[in-house]
């Protein structure tokens, strides 16, 4: 069940990491909704969100959270949403998106593209905040 996303924990994909622990990793959206949009993941293959084991589970909530506080901090929003897809990559995610309006995390809209420099100062800027 190899993904872009296994291909990234494991260094063959570049990404714009914000942060990482043992089993879970949070990086920027390539195809971001919004400025500083993240995508946290399990380290661990899993195709369906629930069909991780409930600890780990409760694990990657509280490691999104934590992403989410540190968003909260740096991005000039109202709020973080949350989305859980599923469809586009076959492994668990969650979409920690930067909002101002509803419509900010409607994935039908156009996404947004940035230059590295600006993503990389956002992933920066999110993982000094934690």
């Amino acid at each position: 069940m190899a993904s872009i996303f296994s291909k990234i924990i494991s260094g063959e994909a570049p990404a714009f990491k914000v942060a990482e622990n043992e089993n879970f990793l949070a990086f920027l959206d390539i195809f971001p909704l919004a400025k500083g949009h993240v995508l946290v993941i399990p380290k661990k293959e899993t195709n369906y969100l629930f069909d991780i084991n409930s600890d780990e589970y409760l694990e990657l909530w509280k490691f999104a959270q934590q992403i989410a506080k540190a968003m909260d901090k740096v991005i000039d929003c109202k709020r973080i949403g949350v989305a859980v897809i599923g469809l586009e990559v076959p492994h668990a995610h969650i979409h920690l998106v930067p909002l101002n309006n509803v419509s900010d995390i409607n994935f039908e809209r156009p996404k947004l593209s940035f230059s590295e420099e600006e993503m990389d100062a956002v992933a920066q800027k999110i993982g000094k905040a934690l």
